[in-house]
């Protein structure tokens, strides 16, 4: 990729360095994988037992066994410091028999309060924050509270969102070392919106503003439509409402695919 971005702007490695050239790869790695919160390519699926008597589990030991290889490097939740991919988000939990909406800790705590009796089946769920907010530890310092307080053992599976593996200086999971082969935690289209932003910022180096904006714009389109591909979003649909002509979505039946629960498709 660096050699193809000094081809574009018809430099040298005199011109501009490897080390130099990397930083700008890595730049627009870190803008690609957290322009977005659910790209569905780090989307990864848990389960933990409920307990009875216990509303309150931990997140760092939900996602203990979470485990990904990228490069040949395994990368695991019960890593510590840099090993530790983490869990940036959580999307949605279920039970066998029902999805658990989410509710804010205040309302389910006066809804069900945990020094009641009030244990059953669970159908709601929050989340907050515990001990270290720091951004390695993700939302593995989190707690999951079930209401109401479960009365024996379900299996809750939770629809998450995984942490990026480090390609740049800046990502939350890092790595000892970047290799020349080491690969970015992206599909294989992104690469094109790395080497265009690499470009952008080659030019901005050679002082020439007027071609680092035209390849600045490139790619944020070409960003954006990836981002339309791989989050399978529908194109708004045109409706005819009093004779003018406007954009709505035409029911919930057309969310994207993002905003669905993975076991419903």
């Amino acid at each position: 990729m660096r050699d193809y971005v000094r081809n574009i702007v018809d430099i040298t490695s005199n011109d501009i360095a490897d080390t130099t050239m990397n930083t700008f790869i890595r730049e627009g790695y870190d803008i690609v994988v957290y322009s977005e919160k659910r790209w569905p390519f780090y989307e990864v699926s848990l389960t933990f037992p409920t307990v009875g008597g216990q509303s309150d589990y931990a997140m760092a030991d939900i996602a203990a066994n979470l485990s990904i290889i990228h490069d040949g490097v395994t990368f695991s939740s019960a890593g510590g410091g840099g090993s530790n991919v983490g869990i940036r988000e959580v999307a949605a939990l279920r039970t066998d028999n029902r999805v658990l909406a989410y509710i804010g800790r205040d309302a389910g705590d006066v809804l069900y309060p945990l020094e009641s009796d009030g244990i059953g089946n669970p159908w709601y769920f929050s989340m907050w924050a515990s001990g270290n907010t720091s951004a390695a530890a993700g939302i593995s310092n989190q707690v999951i509270r079930i209401y109401p307080t479960p009365n024996g053992v379900q299996t809750i599976n939770v629809r998450a969102y995984r942490n990026p593996i480090e390609f740049g200086g800046n990502t939350v999971v890092s790595r000892t070392a970047i290799a020349n082969n080491d690969t970015p935690d992206l599909p294989v289209p992104f690469d094109n919106v790395l080497a265009l932003y690499a470009i952008y910022r080659a030019y901005q180096q050679q002082e020439d503003a007027a071609m680092g904006q035209q390849y600045y714009s490139q790619f944020i389109q070409e960003l954006d439509n990836l981002r339309a591909r791989f989050e399978d979003a529908p194109a708004p649909q045109p409706l005819l409402l009093n004779s003018v002509r406007t954009s709505q979505w035409l029911g919930s039946n057309f969310l994207p695919y993002r905003l669905r629960y993975s076991w419903d498709y």
